[in-house]
Formats: C-alpha cells, structure tokens, sequence
C-alpha cells in the first residue's frame, strides 16, 4: 500500500480557488498559479472536487464524462500542466471519482434511453407502471429515488438528484469501465483517488420496500460491495496509490474493512458522524450549540476502533458541503485566531491522514450572507423556502442558513485584501466575506504568529516525529465535555506526547495528566505556555516526554 501515514491532503473546490482568465469562476489554471502557496505549506497532495464535463445539477458530481476536463475549467493541456508543476514541487493530484452514478448526460445513459440494451444494463432499471416505483426508497435530494420513463416504460434509481442514475455495478462491463477510468488518469500522472460516496455501489440482491426507514439499510455498506473495492484497486491498476473513500452512514466495522491493509481496498475513510453533533435531533436545518461531550466521544470511538481493527481515519473539519469549522466549532471574535489554531491540532495529531480544505488555513469564517439573493446553493434555495412553509420567518430561515448553508464552505478564496480578494478580475460567481480584508493569505504570509504558520508547523511536525504519523493513541478525560485530551505513544516505550485542547471559551484547571509535570512544551496557540494544569479559553498545547 501506499505511504501516507506522515502526508498531509489539500482539498481545493476549483471552482472557488483561483480564476485565471477574470469570469468569475476558478479554474485549473488558477490552480497552478496558486502552487507555491501550497508548497510553501508543505502539503503532499491536492484533492480537487470534480473538474469533469457536467451539466452543474450537483455542482460537477453529476458527471457526463469521466475522462474531459469542462471547459469551464480549462482544457486537458491545463491539467497536464497542473499535473507537472505540482510534481515539480513535489505534490500530487488527487482525482474525486464519481462512480455510484453518472449524470443523465453521460453518453452510457443516453445510448440506454435511445434503447440499447447493453447500456441499459449499465444502470439500475425496473419495469413497472406509472404509479407504482420498484420501492419505496427515498432519494437523498428528497423525493422517491426512482424516476419513471414513459418512453421505455421503466424506471431508474438515483439514490441521488433525479439527473444522477445510479450505476449497476453488478454488471463486469461496468466495473471494467470504470477500472479503465482509473487507468486513464493513472496514465496521466494523477497520484491518488478520492472515491465519491462509494460505500454505495452495491445493492441489495432483491428490491423491496424499507418499512422501517429510507431504504438506506440495504444498500449501504451492500454486500458485495468490499468484493467490488478489491477488484477495482486491482484492475485498476492503483494498489500502490493514495485513496480514500467517502463513505456514508457507515459503520466503524466496515471502515476497518475498507482500510485495514491486508484487504487491499482503500488507504482510508472519511465518516461524517463528528459533523452532526450540532444537529437538534439529528436535523441539519435544527440549530443547537455542539454537543462537545458527543463530539469526544465520538473521536474516541473512531481513533481506538480503527487502531484496534488495524483501520486508517481521515482526519478532517471542513470541506465544500459544510460551514467553516472556526465559525461552527471555535470563535470569530477575540478567540478567533486562538480558537482556529486549537481546532487544527486536535485533528492534526490524532492517528490518520489530516485533510484541509481551502482557506482553513488562514480560518476563513462563514460569510453570514444577510440576503437570499446572495445564496448560489440549490439545498439552501430550496430550504429556504421549506422552513417558511415550516413556520419559520424569513430572517429565522436566514439565521439558519447563514449556519448551515453549503455555500458557507464555497466562498472564494481569500488570498488578499484587494479586489475579490485576490480571486478574480472579474465578477466572482458567489460573494465574498467582507473578512477578507484582514483574513487572507498574503497577511498571514507576512506574520509568523498566524494561523498560516501554525499549519506549517503542524504539517512539518507530523513528518518529523513519528509518535504523530505512526504512534498509538489513547484518550484521557473522557466524561470532560471541555477538554479534548488524548497521548500519542510507542509501545515500545520510545516516548509520548500529550495533547490538551480546551474546547470552549471558559478557563479549564486540573487538566495536567500525573507525571506530566515539567514536560517539554513541542507546540501551543498561545506564546507564553500556560500555567501548570491550567488552559486558557480555547488553549492547546503539546507536550513531549521520553
């Protein structure tokens, strides 16, 4: 398998990092010219989200051709230019492949809707009448998740938005397609693969009715679908490469499965439990402050577990579809600074791959848009209406919004306090945060004690000490809802670190481990170390012994 265990991945929303050519959107070129900041950092691979051709229904994971670049983004030219001046600087691409579905465009689906049986066979279809789906399964857009065609007399799946037809990987010809997917990109220098929702792909024998739920329980985590992970590495041609799964509502057992190496299937998982614990019962568009005491034990429960299984984590806080973790998790305002740094190194020394997403590493914040006019995302234009008819206000659906919102994760870049930011020459296709004047790359670059240079430091750490990328853990303090505190060791007694993170804004005292004492201080948010046993708002701070 794959080396990764000291790398660190930078997840970049083309679309929002750098425009080149002044329309507002970003674009590949952007990317490159943007190169030296991320060298700079010291990260080991760029993941880009889908930059393939597509008809923009789900934001490019609607994919209508796996192996073209949309000319919104550039051409084939731009990437293979991407692709080597990243490399020149030691750092490789990361694909997002989309292989649950395909966009309604893509040629396979539309040979299958003029008729041709083979391609027919390339996606999941049920005959039936108008008024009666194959199931009762719900789509995760809402809605059924099956799609009637009177001109075929039959309907589709799509676990997805109605123009993303869930593909039949139960046919070879499927999967030997999208092995030579692998192969093509392979072929162009790509170093690793994020794979879209891919604990989907298999389902379930026999189609029935979910009288206990979504239908989710019999396709997630399917029953081949561990078969379907080792055929592809293997056709595919990328067992020796950086991959990571997106898996969702998935269980620890089947991510120790997917990850552990003698399976020879994935090198990690994302899970998304941790991003849920401020949803009131369970609901995204419920507001409720962080269930902190949920949030520990839920990293507990993932960091042991896959240690214990021989499983590897994701390590992450943000990404396109969710808010900035500095406004969800820390604080805008005194904190902010502080706040951002601690939540940076509760992830970034646990045991797993540390992912960051665009402008976390200058704490970008949510934009707190005031105006619906200036939301671009479909599930906020449709929420915001759904929690009207729900009773809400208009400024009570703003609020939320300004919470929750997916665009709050997909605002430009903000690498200086020029125009735009630094984005674009022209018209940015979403707002800016009026941050931006304070909060951006070019500020941070210039003052050692930023944001910008604690993730240096972190990233350089992790490839420095091996009690980091290679070490044990265990969690200390676990009924303290305030206090994240965790050891990284060796076994063989080779030395540990202790790591303490205050999670709230209030003082935390008692919080020093016995035989802690006089350690060395490795690493803090605040310049001047804290008292013995004592953590300021929002503190964290690493200690080393032998």
């Amino acid at each position: 398998m794959a080396d990764f265990k000291d790398k660190v991945v930078y997840q970049i929303y083309p679309k929002s990092f750098s425009d080149s050519d002044g329309d507002g959107l970003g674009d590949l070129r952007g990317v490159t010219a943007r190169l030296d900041h991320l060298a700079k950092l010291g990260v080991d691979y760029l993941w880009l989200t889908p930059f393939f051709p597509s008809p923009q229904r789900d934001n490019g994971y609607d994919v209508a051709d796996y192996c073209a670049v949309d000319p919104h983004f550039g051409t084939m030219a731009d990437l293979e230019e991407l692709i080597r001046e990243a490399d020149k600087r030691g750092m490789g691409l990361m694909l997002d492949m989309v292989f649950n579905h395909t966009s309604t465009e893509h040629q396979w689906f539309q040979r299958a809707l003029a008729g041709e049986k083979k391609y027919q066979d390339y996606y999941i279809f049920r005959d039936g009448s108008p008024d009666c789906p194959p199931t009762n399964w719900v789509s995760k857009f809402g809605g059924s998740a099956w799609e009637y065609l009177p001109q075929l007399g039959r309907w589709y799946l799509h676990l997805f938005d109605v123009s993303q037809a869930d593909l039949n990987w139960e046919n070879p010809a499927v999967r030997a397609e999208l092995a030579k997917v692998l192969q093509f990109w392979k072929a162009k220098g790509v170093k690793g693969f994020r794979f879209d929702v891919v604990n989907l792909i298999s389902k379930p024998a026999v189609f029935e009715d979910d009288q206990q739920g979504d239908g989710r329980r019999f396709y997630t985590d399917g029953p081949k679908v561990h078969q379907y992970l080792q055929e592809l590495v293997a056709a595919g041609g990328i067992e020796g490469m950086v991959t990571v799964g997106e898996m969702s509502s998935t269980t620890l057992e089947n991510c120790i499965g997917y990850t552990a190496p003698q399976r020879h299937e994935l090198s990690m998982c994302f899970n998304f439990h941790h991003l849920k614990v401020d949803y009131k019962n369970g609901d995204k568009w419920a507001l409720m402050p962080p269930d902190l005491l949920a949030l520990k034990k839920l990293f507990a429960l993932w960091q042991e577990g896959m240690q214990a299984g021989g499983g590897w984590n994701a390590l992450f806080w943000c990404n396109h579809d969710q808010p900035r973790a500095v406004s969800r998790f820390g604080e805008e305002g005194e904190y902010w600074s502080r706040s951002a740094k601690m939540l940076a190194t509760a992830t970034h020394m646990m045991r797993g791959t540390p992912y960051i997403y665009q402008g976390e590493e200058i704490g970008m914040t949510n934009p707190h848009f005031k105006s619906i006019d200036q939301y671009r995302d479909v599930e906020s234009l449709n929420y915001y209406q759904i929690l009207q008819e729900q009773g809400k206000t208009p400024a009570e659906a703003l609020e939320i919004l300004a919470a929750r919102s997916r665009d709050n994760g997909r605002t430009p870049m903000q690498w200086d306090d020029g125009p735009n930011a630094g984005f674009t020459a022209g018209t940015p296709w979403l707002g800016l945060a009026d941050s931006y004047q304070t909060i951006n790359a070019a500020a941070q670059w210039e003052d050692p004690d930023s944001i910008l240079w604690y993730y240096r430091r972190l990233i350089a750490l992790r490839k420095e000490n091996k009690l980091i990328s290679e070490g044990k853990i265990e969690f200390l303090f676990p009924e303290d809802a305030q206090l994240l505190a965790y050891r990284r060791y060796d076994p063989a007694g080779s030395g540990e670190l202790l790591v303490l993170c205050n999670l709230t804004g209030r003082e935390i005292s008692d919080c020093l481990p016995e035989g802690w004492s006089g350690a060395e201080k490795l690493l803090g948010n605040c310049p001047d170390s804290a008292p013995a046993g004592t953590l300021r708002p929002y503190e964290c701070l690493v200690l080393q012994r032998a």
